[in-house]
């Protein structure tokens, strides 16, 4: 479960980081910041998947 939570964060922050280098005109970071919310993203509904919120025992 604490993983689910750490990768839901890190794709929050992300996004904030997609707005911000878009703003700013920052490609290479917009760049960084799309595919770190697209692993992490991944990542995040597939732990939701095979281990369900709350965690599925």
């Amino acid at each position: 479960m604490p993983l689910v939570i750490i990768f839901g964060l890190v794709t929050i922050l992300c996004l904030f980081a997609i707005v911000r280098s878009l703003r700013e005109k920052n490609f290479l970071a917009l760049l960084f910041a799309l595919g770190t919310v697209v692993v992490f993203g991944a990542f995040t509904v597939a732990t939701l998947i095979t281990s369900g919120y709350p965690v599925a025992h």
